[in-house]
């Protein structure tokens, strides 16, 4: 009998690919090949997996350079074109030794139409989810929210409201929806067909598995137990070890962890995607000299130290922080969350981030931005009680005043932290041998292994 060889297939994005290299990582390590398949653009920014079961790979963008600026079009591009490249990769490999022939096609949730390609090409189809479950269930209760008039048939909120699936679910309010929560007409358009089109589609896969555990998310694992639960995967890996990242990361500020007293130190990282008004930035990089505590500061590339661009620093904040900040374009973050200095993290709640934070114990501050980061936002206030959301004022704009306020609260009251640790604490026990998610995810490898 050959060896079990696996097709992976990220969406092409930060927050999909490295939680599914987690994933390649945990196969590798129980004898499966896993070729991982990314867009030319992606594919060149990971950093080695250095396994030598995880072969990655890429294939061409399919979008002229000019469609990189128009909103949603990426999005739209790669769900008809990787699919379609995909499938020939399948036939393509059906030539090969039998070593070599994939088995099976693990893609994003997001990408039903690969699902069907797979069983329609007589192979394994799993569905894996980056996301937390209550994404999906979302996704699953859009018949319902029509046929209750709670948005129309493209998606669009027909009132505000808030609605709660079940008592342990995160509370969504409708313009916050992972579809609605975008200016951008055409970006929320791409995103609300591609949910509705994969209720249908998801139905093909054999699995459907998410980076998530029973504990995080017992309500919606109970609406939808069709998901299993197999993460979080970092803790199946070394602790402080990402599977795989983009580009370089910055040591330095690991050193400079170093110096810091135990449970003193604010880490801000808001991932690759969120941008910042410009007041918004200024209020921020104010509020966190406001606190007088040390930070560390992930900002994007184009905030560089002369303030260039539309998002420049305040005037002085860099000679005035010098001493107690820390400035970085790329951190290593599992790295960084599990070091002993770290007080809380400042994010803005993707699950990744959100995952990573809780399995260290870290408590948090949110500042969600974008798609599931608002629901991600709930659990970790509302039903983890891990964290503090922010308040807004009447132009939308978080004050420097509020975010030293938040940062004291969830640093200097003991409950936040306790209740992180106790959560980590389960979380590692449902991911380590022995646990629900551990189970769960020596079933899938067996089921791989055929």
């Amino acid at each position: 009998m050959g060896k079990t060889h696996v097709l992976m297939v990220p969406i092409p994005a930060p927050g999909h690919v490295i939680p599914l290299l987690e994933l390649a990582t945990v196969l590798a390590k129980h004898g499966i090949q896993v070729t991982f398949v990314n867009i030319d653009i992606i594919h060149g920014r990971i950093v080695d997996t250095s396994s030598p079961l995880i072969r990655l790979v890429s294939i061409p963008n399919g979008l002229e350079s000019h469609e990189w600026l128009v909103p949603g079009r990426s999005l739209e591009v790669w769900y008809d074109s990787i699919p379609r490249k995909i499938e020939q990769m399948i036939k393509e490999n059906g030539a090969s030794e039998e070593d070599e022939k994939f088995s099976c096609v693990i893609s994003d949730q997001s990408f039903g139409r690969i699902q069907q390609v797979a069983k329609n090409m007589g192979i394994g189809s799993v569905a894996f989810l980056p996301a937390a479950a209550a994404s999906l269930v979302l996704g699953f209760n859009i018949p319902k929210m029509i046929e209750d008039g709670i948005v129309d048939g493209e998606g669009t909120p027909l009132k505000h409201q808030t609605i709660q699936f079940a008592p342990a679910m995160p509370k969504m309010v409708s313009s916050d929806f992972v579809w609605a929560n975008t200016s951008s007409v055409s970006r929320k358009n791409v995103i609300f067909n591609m949910m509705t089109q994969n209720n249908e589609a998801i139905k093909s896969a054999d699995w459907i598995i998410c980076n998530s555990t029973h504990d995080l998310e017992p309500g919606a694992f109970y609406l939808a137990p069709q998901i299993v639960p197999i993460g979080p995967l970092l803790a199946s890996n070394e602790p402080g070890n990402s599977a795989g990242h983009f580009l370089e990361h910055d040591s330095t500020c690991l050193e400079w962890l170093d110096h810091q007293p135990v449970h003193s130190v604010i880490y801000a990282a808001f991932g690759s995607t969120t941008i910042f008004s410009p007041c918004q930035f200024q209020e921020l990089a104010l509020g966190l000299e406001l606190t007088g505590r040390p930070f560390l500061w992930v900002t994007r590339a184009e905030n560089s130290t002369t303030g260039a661009g539309n998002q420049a620093f305040p005037e002085g904040f860099l000679e005035r922080i010098s001493s107690r900040g820390q400035i970085t374009h790329r951190a290593p973050q599992q790295k960084v969350l599990s070091h002993p200095s770290v007080a809380c993290f400042l994010s803005h709640c993707g699950w990744n981030s959100t995952v990573e934070s809780v399995s260290n114990g870290v408590p948090m501050l949110c500042l969600p931005y974008f798609a599931d980061q608002f629901t991600n936002r709930s659990y970790i206030t509302d039903i983890w009680k891990v964290g503090l959301p922010f308040a807004r004022d009447d132009g939308g704009i978080i004050r420097k005043e509020e975010i030293k306020n938040k940062v004291d609260q969830v640093i200097e009251e003991d409950t936040f932290k306790q209740r992180a640790l106790q959560l980590q604490k389960t979380i590692h026990a449902s991911a380590c041998e022995g646990g629900d998610s551990y189970k769960n995810l020596m079933n899938f490898v067996k089921w791989l292994h055929g």
